[in-house]
């Protein structure tokens, strides 16, 4: 069983940053994958970026490309992502998920690879 808590999220203006933060306990392996997904209600979530404990691979989808870096401090097991560059399309519930297995890279963008999910956090771009 993994724990996942957010945070971070909040009301930013277009081209705004916001940090967010995901502190996960009890993982069982290193080479589980971690990743942020986002969300507008009445949508189905979308991948955002995606990541492992160990190695330096980090995947992004193309919305995310150049404007949003994860990043992680094995030792506080936490992973962040860094949102620059915010644009209204970016409004959504943000949740960090985090996988019992080490996935292949070709399916860490993949919802149903995660098995363990955060609560969530709201980013809301607006002026």
């Amino acid at each position: 069983q993994v724990q996942l808590v957010e945070s971070g999220g909040g009301l930013v203006q277009p081209g705004g940053s916001l940090r967010l933060s995901c502190v996960a306990s009890g993982r069982t392996a290193t080479g589980n994958a971690m990743g942020w997904f986002r969300q507008t209600p009445g949508k189905e979530r979308e991948f955002v970026a995606a990541l492992r404990w160990t190695g330096g691979t980090i995947l992004y989808a193309d919305s995310a490309k150049g404007r949003f870096t994860m990043s992680k401090d094995n030792a506080k097991n936490t992973v962040f992502l860094q949102l620059s560059n915010l644009t209204p399309e970016d409004t959504g519930v943000y949740y960090c998920a985090a996988s019992r297995t080490s996935p292949i890279t070709g399916i860490m963008r993949a919802m149903k690879t995660y098995d363990y999910w955060g609560q969530g956090t709201q980013v809301t771009v607006s002026t």
